[in-house]
């Protein structure tokens, strides 16, 4: 654990330094786009400093100053393929946002999809040295948690306590100052592939940034699109992307579990392209303009040209039914909700008091998928647009960003994590983390 808890801890700290600077820059690296935002901040508020437990709890006021987005380059299925590709993509929508914004960013907090995230869950027990609960009896409760075998190449993105108990007691967001004897403790752990990681931080230390602060896409959507109460009884967010869906389920203001499937709405752009031979340009275009998964009457006789610049007059000027291009997206949206239905059954998603689902993401903006949506997954389904913040332009308030505007949430509402306690020295190398996360220490 000694490293990874030292670098998380090393992350939050130059967090913390460049929000009290006041600019921090995000950075929502995904398949189809790239996005990048730069926040001002104003401060904590003070009639919200108490809110939260955590060393860095309390809510601090921002505002948008810069945005700016581009055309993804060399990232499948939420993960960096090629490296020099992604490099120039960052770089440009960097300068754009730091252009708007008409200041320099050095300090960037990123997200992204893939990695193929893991939930396991923890839990410690521990009793209480004097009457009431400190901050070290926090963090001995939080190490006494066992992490589980998470595999080879395998390592910790998040760990959030979910739920203490004191006594008996249970449902305590924030044990410290109770009375009480025995304290136990829930924690959420998320882990994701290593060189995933390991990629995205050589990538961004190569665009000549600091990296502040690492979230997983599914998390981040989930703190955009999901109202408080909907994350107070229980719900789901899908998380609709180019090249991987991700799958956050909420309950108590927590994220309890999240995964993703490696398809996303660019496999039904290649889909159309393969179906009716046209370019992805061309694809993309009509599954914006003409898209759908209901077909109607209508729809066989609703005409699409779909053009090309191929050079054969014939070719190029082509015409297919609306009915044939459900035909093509149709398929591939049900696979989709399949994997999703699959993942939502393998986390008991059905035994929860509430059971809401939101769809967000650029590809969520299908029209009829809410509908196919909540009938193949039997449950109440809804679409979900990021929440407006200070300062956000018109054009970045649509679905496709909920992952960027809950980054935004993420930097400035932190949520508490393991690292975020001091660790008592003679537990570092004890049960919590016993494993090193060696890439940290070689290249850091």
């Amino acid at each position: 654990m000694t490293d990874l808890y030292q670098t998380q801890r090393a992350m939050r700290a130059i967090r913390k330094a460049a929000m009290q600077r006041g600019v921090v820059a995000l950075l929502d690296i995904g398949s189809s786009k790239i996005a990048c935002l730069v926040l001002r901040f104003e401060g904590v508020d003070p009639a919200r400093q108490a809110e939260g437990i955590g060393s860095l709890a309390g809510q601090s006021r921002f505002r948008v100053i810069g945005a700016s987005t581009t055309r993804s380059a060399g990232v499948r299925f939420g993960e960096i393929d090629t490296m020099a590709q992604t490099e120039r993509a960052i770089r440009i929508v960097v300068q754009g946002a730091q252009k708007m914004a008409n200041t320099r960013v050095d300090h960037v907090i990123a997200c992204f999809a893939g990695a193929g995230p893991r939930s396991y869950g923890l839990a410690g027990e521990v009793d209480v040295i004097g009457e009431q609960v400190g901050e070290q009896d926090v963090a001995r409760v939080l190490a006494d948690c066992d992490l589980p075998d998470i595999g080879a190449g395998r390592e910790v993105l998040h760990a959030h306590p979910v739920n203490f108990a004191l006594d008996n007691r249970s449902g305590l967001s924030d044990p410290r100052g109770h009375v009480g004897n025995h304290l136990a403790v829930d924690m959420h752990l998320l882990t994701v592939d290593e060189a995933a990681i390991q990629n995205l931080v050589y990538c961004i230390r190569r665009c000549d940034l600091e990296l502040a602060g690492i979230a997983n896409s599914a998390y981040v959507s989930g703190l955009a699109a999901l109202v408080e109460d909907e994350q107070e009884l229980g719900s789901a967010c899908i998380d609709l992307g180019g090249g991987a869906t991700g799958v956050s389920i909420f309950m108590k203001k927590h994220m309890i579990f999240a995964d993703a499937v490696r398809m996303g709405g660019d496999h039904v752009t290649h889909d159309i392209a393969a179906g009716l031979q046209i370019p992805m340009n061309v694809a993309e275009r009509i599954k914006t303009f003409h898209g759908g998964v209901v077909a109607t009457g209508m729809d066989d006789r609703e005409m699409i040209e779909l053009g090309g610049e191929s050079g054969d007059w014939e070719k190029d000027r082509r015409r297919v039914s609306r009915a044939e291009l459900i035909g093509i997206i149709r398929p591939r949206v049900e696979e989709i909700l399949e994997e999703v239905r699959a993942i939502l059954d393998a986390a008991g998603f059905d035994r929860l008091p509430s059971q809401q689902i939101v769809l967000t993401g650029g590809a969520s903006q299908i029209p009829g998928l809410d509908g196919l949506a909540a009938r193949m997954l039997g449950q109440n389904v809804r679409l979900g647009r990021p929440l407006r913040v200070q300062g956000l332009p018109q054009a970045a308030t649509g679905a496709g960003f909920s992952s960027i505007v809950g980054l935004a949430l993420f930097a400035a509402h932190p949520q508490d994590e393991c690292w975020d306690f001091e660790i008592p020295a003679e537990r570092m190398n004890g049960k919590p983390l016993r494993r090193a996360l060696r890439w940290f220490r070689e290249n850091w």
